[in-house]
């Protein structure tokens, strides 16, 4: 901490009052030392000029500092809303991404159920076609079976 900081804290102090007020009586003592009301008063009107005079500077100097503070503050407090406003952009941005992702997701939800359906459906040709198959199995057996037949009958009847 700097030695104007430290004084400044220290004139704003208990401390500060008591030594003022011990030096206040101390220079009103003097008289009965022999010294001159006149002369006592005016080198303590000189000396709380002065004292003032420096005072007012340092008040001053604090100010200018705490201004400056407040100054820095207030960069940074822009420099945070900036910082917020892009981030307010960027969760506007992934918001719209979530939506169009959402759009996708119901777009494949569609798709999917239109293969379901695809998919019952080709399941349902595929049994068609077995049972036409094992149908025409046995249509193709009993033709078979009945040219058979008629061979050996044929047969037969070429014998005789």
């Amino acid at each position: 901490m700097n030695w104007d900081k430290k004084f400044t804290q220290w004139i704003g102090s208990t401390a500060s009052v008591v030594a003022h007020t011990v030096f206040f009586i101390g220079m009103f003592v003097l008289y009965f030392f022999g010294i001159a009301f006149d002369t006592i008063l005016l080198v303590l009107t000189t000396l709380v000029s002065l004292e003032a005079i420096y005072l007012a500077i340092f008040i001053q100097m604090t100010v200018n500092q705490n201004t400056q503070s407040l100054a820095d503050v207030e960069g940074d407090i822009e420099e945070i809303k900036g910082d917020v406003d892009e981030i307010q952009e960027d969760v506007e941005g992934i918001e719209k991404d979530i939506d169009e992702i959402q759009e996708d997701v119901d777009e494949i939800s569609e798709d999917i159920g239109e293969i379901q359906t695809d998919v019952d459906e080709i399941e349902k040709d595929t049994e068609t076609i077995q049972q036409a198959e094992k149908t025409e199995v046995t249509d193709l057996e009993s033709i078979h079976k009945t040219l058979k037949t008629l061979v050996e009958e044929v047969e037969k009847l070429k014998k005789k």
